[in-house]
């Protein structure tokens, strides 16, 4: 398992346990993490699983791919570390993950 944190707009957090193989986004609805609705079911249309990836963890990640970035700018959502969760694998190197979700989506 892959301890991930997510902090919401309020400051809670949510610490799960994330199932390497499936995104993030996957991860968070199967834990309950309130702010990742995932409208679409993790097809990078609706926008409803951005997550805000911490300073530290961007380089890991690697930035939004060609399928993220036309929903991304979509959203109107202008933060540099912004990615859609679905298109996030989780792997063991993400073990420690931090990232926020942003107030729209709260």
């Amino acid at each position: 398992m892959v301890g991930i944190t997510f902090i919401a707009a309020d400051g809670g957090e949510t610490h799960i346990e994330a199932t390497s193989g499936l995104s993030l986004m996957e991860n968070a609805v199967a834990n309950g993490v309130d702010a990742i609705e995932a409208i679409c079911g993790g097809n990078a249309y609706c926008g409803t699983c951005r997550v805000h990836v911490e300073p530290k963890w961007r380089p890991v990640l690697g930035g939004a791919t060609e399928i993220e970035e036309p929903m991304i700018e979509a959203s109107g959502d202008t933060d540099p570390g912004v990615r859609l969760s679905c298109q996030i694998v989780v792997r063991t190197e993400l073990d420690g993950l931090v990232v926020r979700t942003p107030e729209s989506q709260s």
